[in-house]
């Protein structure tokens, strides 16, 4: 563990013939209690920014399905071995199994395909073609009143390579959004306050992209008058995306001067590393801890959380999770892909129980936030890479409509009713956004919400 001299402020700064600079964070802010140890951070008693929220939570290679779906259903369902890790919850989230989407190819693309319900090889011509997530859409609305409009997590950074995704964000161009893997910069994008220096070169640095952005719409309008009917269609499509950039640079430069929520890192293990197997339960921790009061601030409302990118990561005890979902129905890695499965049911208990004990205007924070965790892949009974039965459930949001404390069935591996769109669409719905379908979902899930 590392050692640490004299505390540093957050604010120290240096000075130098009459100028002052603000430092980065450093491990020096930081408790040396707070490294490499179990995280002492505790919820808020209140939250007053009384707010529906989302996130999307996202676990990679499937589950050991056999120890996940509960065997009965209803109401009164009995929690299955792997999801009694949540039986202080039971009341709060509701089990749904027998979904899939349609048009996914399955296998380790799972992850591009979760919130976007695509088939990546659906336009001719193309080996791979996305199109719009769930969250994006419900940035659309919630991001234009927010500082961010949307947070994309994972534990590689940037937007990782098609068919093995880091995001699990796509624009309306069915464009990746690159995701952030440290706690170190995500506490410092949120929360660490900018100097008078910094603002300044955040708006020069803005008006040079407006710059270039005004020059290409510029040039544009001339070449579409030579181009034919597909180039036209490419070009357009091209240029929504720059009309896009355009307007999140509008939005941004609105909040430059806008102060950022003041949150002592003292207690957040911002250190921690995604790829150290040993930091793994510390890291899951710190993000989720950084998400939860990124929702109390207000500082956005939709985060998705890729906790590995597909054919990676580890459990708890650094296990190599990937090589266990091809178990071929193996006993001895069956169990220790359930141990994984557990293990990450933990981290997802204790972030519902800090919005649990949170209150909101004499609501529970839980009860304005929704949370979907779950799999684009069901490893099977033989380790299978399916995009059927998909491991999924659905907890809090109560106050926008959800139901909970059941275990809802729609079919077994082939022949699912509904798709996994209509959990998205509720999700949207949830959030007050008046979607009438998405995808392949013309209302959302039966039974979920109301």
């Amino acid at each position: 563990m590392q050692s640490f001299g004299t505390r540093l402020s957050r604010r120290h700064v240096l000075r130098g013939a009459g100028v002052s600079l603000a430092l980065p964070l450093l491990n020096g802010m930081l408790s040396g209690s707070a490294m490499g140890a179990p995280s002492q951070f505790k919820p808020w008693k209140e939250s007053k920014a009384v707010q529906p929220r989302v996130i999307y939570c996202y676990v990679p290679n499937g589950v050991n399905i056999l120890e996940w779906v509960p065997k009965t259903l209803g109401k009164d369902y009995e929690l299955s071995p792997t999801l009694s890790v949540l039986k202080d919850h039971k009341a709060d989230f509701s089990v749904i199994s027998g979904l899939g989407h349609y048009n996914a190819s399955g296998g380790h693309s799972g992850a591009d395909t979760w919130l976007t319900g695509a088939n990546l090889k659906g336009v001719p011509g193309s080996d791979y073609s996305n199109t719009i997530s769930i969250d994006q859409l419900i940035a659309e609305k919630h991001g234009k009143q927010t500082r961010i409009p949307s947070l994309e997590l994972s534990d590689l950074s940037g937007t990782g390579g098609s068919g093995h995704s880091h995001t699990l964000s796509f624009d309306r161009t069915g464009t990746p959004l690159p995701a952030e893997d440290s706690p170190r910069r995500l506490f410092e994008r949120l929360f660490v306050p900018e100097t008078a220096a910094d603002r300044a070169a955040t708006l020069r640095r803005y008006a040079a992209r407006k710059s270039v952005l005004d020059s290409v719409l510029a040039d544009a309008k001339g070449l579409k008058k030579k181009l034919g009917t597909e180039d036209q269609k490419k070009l357009e499509q091209y240029l929504s995306s720059v009309r896009q950039t355009e307007e999140r640079v509008d939005r941004l430069e609105k909040w430059v001067d806008v102060e950022k929520p003041q949150v002592d890192p003292t207690l957040l293990q911002l250190a921690s590393k995604p790829q150290d197997a040993h930091d793994r339960p510390m890291w899951l921790d710190v993000m989720l801890e950084l998400t939860y009061l990124s929702f109390a601030c207000d500082v956005t409302r939709v985060v998705t959380f890729e906790w590995s990118r597909e054919a990676g990561g580890y459990g708890g005890g650094g296990e190599n999770h990937h090589e266990l979902s091809h178990h071929g129905g193996d006993e001895g890695m069956l169990a220790k892909l359930a141990t994984i499965d557990r293990f990450h049911l933990e981290r997802l208990g204790r972030f519902i129980s800090f919005l649990k004990e949170t209150d909101e205007a004499g609501n529970r924070m839980l009860d304005n936030t929704i949370i979907v965790f779950g799999s684009g892949m069901n490893s099977g009974e033989r380790g299978d890479h399916s995009p059927h039965n998909l491991p999924l459930l659905v907890a809090g949001g109560k106050s926008l409509g959800f139901k909970h404390g059941q275990h809802l069935n729609f079919g077994d591996n082939q022949t699912a009713k509904e798709p996994l769109s209509a959990v998205l669409l509720a999700t949207a719905r949830g959030m007050g956004i008046e979607q009438e379908k998405f995808v392949d979902a013309a209302s959302p899930l039966p039974g979920l919400f109301q």
